[in-house]
């Protein structure tokens, strides 16, 4: 089935990257796929970098890091040494995408909100990776309230 799973995390919204967490822990319980989790950290613009201190950058890398170790510890796999994890800067789907090229993986499990009218005029992360990636891309979203 699959060889190798992409989980692109967003560590400020755990509530949409766990359900793609849940979901792709189960696929690679069923296949032996290795899964590498990956959280894009966005670049600051040089118009804010003066009145950052000038350890922001190592900090925060360590800080997600930090909550990365933790994320997998918590996983339910028995082995969790097919497990990795990477911290990028860059462009969500850029980053996800070299992620996917490093792993050779055949899947991308990613978390997404439902559409607003925002990202349809706007695009989001989940719709520019399925656009370009060049394997398989299972979104996952949460379950529509019956209001």
């Amino acid at each position: 089935m699959f060889k190798s799973i992409v989980v692109p995390v967003d560590l400020a919204e755990m509530d949409v990257s766990k359900l793609a967490i849940d979901k792709a822990v189960a696929l690679a319980a069923v296949t032996s796929a290795p899964l590498h989790f990956v959280y894009v950290r966005s670049i600051l613009p040089v118009t804010f970098m003066e009145h950052v201190p000038p350890a922001f950058d190592e900090e925060q890398h360590a800080e997600c890091e930090t909550k990365m170790a933790a994320l997998i510890a918590s996983l339910p796999l028995s082995d969790k040494s097919r497990v990795t994890s990477e911290i990028r800067m860059g462009s969500v789907y850029n980053e996800v995408l070299a992620e996917v090229e490093k792993h050779k993986a055949d899947l991308i499990v990613i978390g997404s909100h439902r559409p607003a009218m925002a990202t349809y005029l706007l695009g989001s992360n989940a719709t520019t990776i399925v656009r370009h990636a060049p394997c398989s891309v299972m979104v996952i979203r949460p379950e529509a309230s019956n209001k």
